[in-house]
């Protein structure tokens, strides 16, 4: 099986590379890396773990729609949250994003690598080639 990397190259806002593909397709599974609440100018949205919340599910979504996939296709997600406190907003807002079904889930409370950020999710989608 061949593995095709999405996206093109990762750099954080000031410039500086990073080693990792945005997604990656292996048969009929595409593997998102984390998401932070990056806006289109590279930097980590104002307004708490709601906005970033918004942000990380959107930015998630829009790579989903590159390989021909959606949320509706989600099997899988992990969520690292840096404030365990933050855990009933970042609930309600997910809910809107994945109805009845929600994909399997794991959450996890950690300190993440990027000053400010509240939330990284990381999702496997269900996509078969056609």
């Amino acid at each position: 099986m061949s593995i095709e990397a999405i996206g093109g190259p990762v750099t954080l806002p000031d410039g500086t590379p990073v080693p990792l593909s945005k997604a990656a397709r292996a048969g009929d599974f595409v593997f998102l890396s984390g998401q932070l609440g990056f806006g289109s100018d590279g930097r980590v949205v104002d307004g708490g773990i709601e906005a970033q919340t918004r942000q990380c599910l959107d930015n998630i979504r829009h790579i989903l729609a590159s390989t021909g996939s959606d949320l509706k296709d989600v099997v899988r997600a992990t969520i690292w949250l840096t404030d365990a406190a933050d855990f009933p907003a970042f609930n309600r807002i997910y809910a809107e994003y994945f109805p009845s079904p929600p994909p399997a889930r794991s959450t996890v409370c950690s300190a993440l690598m990027l000053p400010n950020a509240k939330v990284e999710i990381e999702v496997t989608a269900y996509t078969p080639k056609l």
